[in-house]
């Protein structure tokens, strides 16, 4: 799925941007403050209709405006024409959106416009909380198997549900069990689908961080949320009087992490910043790749200022692999000269200027 006409409206400080970007690499130069995050933010929105940036849509819309509206053309390899969609969401929480005149929901939304995102908020998955981590996995697990979304509202059900009996302090215990009966079913299988879903992408983790960052090793860990040498059951067992005192459920898939080691030690602690950046972009460019291999569609990728933190060897060797991907990419800078040396001649490369919000072509 590629971008084929864009058109931007009620997002900060963006003067209603109208433009068609290239199906493979697109650069946004500008300077500091013009609004080129505030381009990828409107695409991310136009995939999930939410901001990357911020939770709340009154930040995300321009000063005095009521809805943010982002309208685009997009471009399936299975059609021969771009289709309309369009995504709008206004202050009072009200969403809208259409693709090919029918209303989709959100998870249809973001099967249809897969995006993945690097800019300064990423490198959480390495130094953020397990949250973080788990909505990586639970990414891939979405658009990896259709059942995934059922499986992960099943079990986010059950747990509202046993915290809500746990908070009170007098349990029924005979609704409890039933309520742990849901938490596990689901618990258990939602484990092995993000154990599976790891499976597939750590070995294409490593051989993309070889190519980024071929004298670092990175050990990926995956932490089920509790004890793995005894079952669900029997840890939910032997600790439900400590979670009535406490009042919430001290043990599962709720609390599950991703962990990262290097030479033994926490990676956020062992690497660089310019070291952090390339294993954060390789775990995203390894999601795009694990998706590819499964649904043979292509991510869109939104690469906020690419060059910093980078010396020019590694950049090199970044945008090499995302011209290699044959993926539609975004991606943002100061100064276009950083990055224009970097792509060879026949790439499909398209220039776009920001000043003060409004874009013009180069």
């Amino acid at each position: 799925m590629s971008i084929s006409y864009l058109n931007i409206s009620g997002v900060r400080n963006l003067m209603a941007p109208e433009f068609n970007p290239s199906a493979r690499i697109n650069i946004i130069s500008g300077k500091n403050g013009s609004g080129k995050t505030s381009i990828l933010e409107a695409i991310h929105f136009l995939s999930t209709t939410r901001s990357f940036r911020t939770h709340e849509i009154r930040h995300l819309l321009t000063q005095g405006q009521e809805a943010a509206l982002v309208f685009s053309r997009v471009l399936d390899s299975h059609s021969k024409h771009p289709l309309p969609l369009g995504v709008e969401r206004r202050l009072s929480g009200d969403v809208r959106v259409r693709y090919d005149g029918r209303s989709l929901d959100s998870a249809e939304l973001a099967s249809l416009l897969p995006v993945q995102v690097l800019y300064s908020g990423t490198f959480e998955l390495l130094d953020g909380s397990p949250a973080v981590r788990r909505q990586f996995l639970d990414w891939g697990g979405f658009h990896a198997d259709v059942q995934f979304i059922n499986l992960w509202r099943g079990f986010r059900r059950a747990l509202k549900q046993r915290n809500s009996l746990l908070k009170y302090g007098k349990v029924d215990r005979l609704q409890m069990q039933v309520w742990d009966r849901e938490f596990i079913a689901y618990g258990e299988q939602l484990t092995e689908h993000r154990r599976a879903y790891l499976d597939r992408l750590i070995p294409e983790f490593n051989r993309i961080l070889s190519i980024l960052l071929d004298d670092i090793s990175i050990e990926l860990k995956f932490f089920t949320g509790w004890d793995s040498k005894r079952t669900l059951e029997a840890v939910l067992s032997d600790q439900v009087d400590r979670e009535i005192q406490q009042g919430f459920t001290l043990a599962g898939p709720q609390r599950a992490d991703l962990r990262f080691r290097c030479d033994g030690i926490n990676a956020a602690d062992r690497l660089s910043r310019g070291q952090k950046k390339l294993v954060v972009s390789a775990l995203r460019l390894a999601q795009g790749q694990v998706y590819r291999q499964h649904s043979d569609r292509a991510c869109i990728y939104l690469v906020d200022d690419l060059p910093s933190e980078l010396d020019e060897p590694h950049a090199q060797l970044f945008c090499n692999f995302l011209e290699q991907s044959d993926d539609q990419c975004f991606i943002t800078c100061v100064d276009p000269d950083s990055l224009i040396k970097f792509w060879s001649p026949d790439t499909d490369l398209a220039l776009f200027h920001l000043d003060a919000g409004s874009l013009s072509c180069r």
